[in-house]
């Protein structure tokens, strides 16, 4: 049996099933690229629920794993050397996993790259200008009487959709036939924007043909859907 006794989180959210992958989440755009991961890879998981709403991110416990306060982040108990070792920043989990069961990261080194440079637009970009569109939309920013912050995130998000609507042309997934970590990078994401978030007629979602396409082809994944609801409301 795995020891995750050196791990302070593990004495708030004690593991049941300490020799499989712990998963410390929420089902948000961020939390929910690490659920439909571990879905697709089949990888054995156990998932612990980290109230962002109660602050549950910043108790020392929490901290000690992931210095920036933020979920997702993972303890992998048999990591590299068969060591445990806990990792935080979802696009870091992302590549972690894929390389660790080899699949959705291509193995030919260009294509590889590619796939990692699709992944940072996600974490620099998607991320970043859809979440706080959602924040001046649908959060405590829609009460600002001062709408020019909105407005420069509407107008951001609508370039960025632009430029996977683009890449999208043509291809089945971000990398053409094959689906990879820079798809379940942005799924997430793209489905918050227009559902949680309310925000399909602001940035003109609909006129994103080659999105919604790749967006449909994604929710019909069953490991897609059942990464979204992970861990239960």
């Amino acid at each position: 049996m795995s020891d995750l006794s050196a791990f302070p989180i593990n004495r708030r959210w004690p593991a049941q099933h300490p020799d499989r992958l712990q998963l410390y989440s929420l089902p948000t755009p961020n939390g929910v690229k690490v659920s439909i991961m571990l879905e697709e890879t089949g990888l054995p998981y156990e998932v612990h629920r980290v109230d962002i709403g109660n602050d549950e991110s910043h108790v020392p416990e929490f901290l000690a794993l992931n210095p920036n306060g933020k979920i997702p982040a993972i303890i992998d108990p048999n990591g590299p050397g068969g060591k445990p070792l806990g990792v935080f920043e979802s696009g870091a989990i992302l590549m972690y996993l894929a390389e660790k069961t080899g699949k959705f990261l291509p193995t030919d080194p260009a294509r590889r790259w590619e796939t990692i440079q699709w992944l940072f637009f996600q974490m620099a970009s998607i991320g970043p200008m859809f979440g706080q569109l959602g924040f001046f939309h649908k959060y405590a920013g829609r009460e600002y009487e001062d709408k020019r912050p909105l407005a420069r995130y509407v107008n951001e998000a609508k370039r960025l959709l632009g430029v996977l609507d683009d890449r999208l042309a043509g291809r089945q997934w971000v990398m053409g036939d094959e689906y990879t970590i820079a798809d379940i990078s942005m799924l997430g994401w793209v489905n918050n924007l227009i559902t949680w978030y309310g925000a399909r007629e602001i940035v003109g979602y609909d006129a994103f043909k080659h999105v919604d396409a790749w967006l449909q082809r994604g929710l019909a994944r069953p490991a897609v859907q059942r990464g979204l609801r992970i861990p239960e409301h």
